[in-house]
């Protein structure tokens, strides 16, 4: 009985650990892809909020847009971003991995299209 009470708090220690090393995505996080026009920049700004965040994307042309469908688990991340296209909508989904200060992201349209492969976003200081 003993043992087992010492291995439910050793798990219940190591789930409080990593739940501390969790790093809060909260700021300002920019990065380049590659369009059909070049390359061009994007800042995205998060607010995290415990397992739950919101934020916006900036491009080089325009005002921020807000992102929909924010999701955090663990060191995944998802969001999505709807674009006016020249009077049709569009929405970008992205996923990905958070490395410390960084965030690589995997982004397709909403057709499927896999837009430049991945992107490496960086935590602005």
């Amino acid at each position: 009985m003993q043992r087992r009470r010492f291995a439910i708090l050793t798990v219940l220690l190591g789930l409080l650990a990593v739940a501390a090393w969790a790093s809060d995505i909260t700021g300002t996080w920019v990065g380049t892809i590659s369009g059909g026009g070049g390359d061009f920049t994007l800042t995205y700004s998060f607010k995290q909020d415990g397992d739950k965040f919101t934020g916006t994307v900036q491009g080089p042309q325009g005002d921020p847009l807000p992102l929909t469908d924010c999701k955090l688990d663990g060191d995944k991340i998802s969001f999505a971003v709807k674009v006016d296209m020249g009077g049709n909508a569009t929405t970008f989904s992205s996923k990905g991995v958070i490395k410390g200060d960084e965030i690589v992201l995997t982004t397709t349209n909403d057709a499927g299209m896999d837009m430049g492969g991945d992107m490496t976003i960086k935590r602005q200081k």
